[in-house]
């Protein structure tokens, strides 16, 4: 204990030193070296009072259990010690399956990680939404529906799906791209090349300029004002979906 209690009276000493003044060399710490001491000076100061903690409470166990062996001081430190390396490898390997599990999933933010996508990527319903401005792989999910739609309508004399048939496409393409209740809205009753109208685009949650599926086959981004001008009259809105949760945002 004698060289314990040497170290903390020369930490004290030095924690206490000012500065040399009248042209004499003065060494000191950069600042981040300054705190990278401080934080290690805190942890080696915790790690011998809870050496100390340990030691104290296993000699004290020895009076109801006389059998246990006597822990000095150094063998509880090697005891601290051990159990912290073994807690610091557990906790490194959980790191690594969450990024094995999920890869892309965090983001550095100073000493700790916080999920990649943040609130602003979430719906209120608590679905992962796609990022609005990747234009590209929104255009190519509408164009993978346009498909199936075609393929529908080829097999029903040029006519799309009625409201009670919208199911007979995947459910799959019906989705926004990375969500999973948010849908496409529908315009039932159309049929293939039957003027420009509107069939299928994106809800609101994706922002106020969305893709829209023709009846002729073209796919454009518009605003809202433009699809309503679009849509053929006397036509009703489908959300293709088994359960309606109010994802049809206009």
């Amino acid at each position: 204990m004698k060289w314990i209690r040497s170290a903390l009276t020369t930490a004290v000493w030095l924690g206490w030193s000012s500065p040399a003044y009248a042209g004499m060399p003065v060494v000191t710490l950069s600042d981040l070296a300054r705190m990278r001491f401080q934080v290690i000076s805190f942890f080696a100061l915790v790690l011998l009072l809870a050496t100390w903690v340990i030691q104290r409470v296993w000699n004290g166990l020895r009076r109801d259990f006389p059998r246990l062996p006597r822990l000095s001081y150094k063998r509880a430190l090697g005891l601290v010690t051990l159990w912290g390396l073994l807690f610091v490898l557990i906790l490194t390997m959980i790191s690594g399956a969450r990024e094995l599990m999920t890869p892309g999933a965090w983001k550095k933010e100073g000493f700790t990680y916080t999920l990649a996508d943040g609130p602003a990527n979430k719906d209120p319903s608590g679905d992962e939404l796609l990022d609005p401005q990747n234009n590209q792989v929104r255009r190519d999910a509408l164009e993978r529906l346009s498909r199936a739609l075609w393929l529908y309508a080829q097999n029903h004399d040029g006519s799309f799906p009625p409201r009670e048939e919208v199911l007979a496409i995947s459910d799959a393409l019906w989705r926004i791209p990375d969500s999973l209740s948010i849908r496409y809205i529908y315009i039932p009753g159309l049929k293939r090349d039957a003027g420009p109208y509107v069939l299928a685009y994106e809800p609101g949650i994706l922002g106020p300029n969305r893709w829209v599926l023709f009846t002729d086959g073209s796919i454009r981004q518009m605003a809202l004002s433009q699809i309503q001008q679009a849509i053929a009259p006397a036509n009703d809105i489908a959300v293709p979906s088994q359960e309606s949760r109010g994802q049809e945002k206009r």
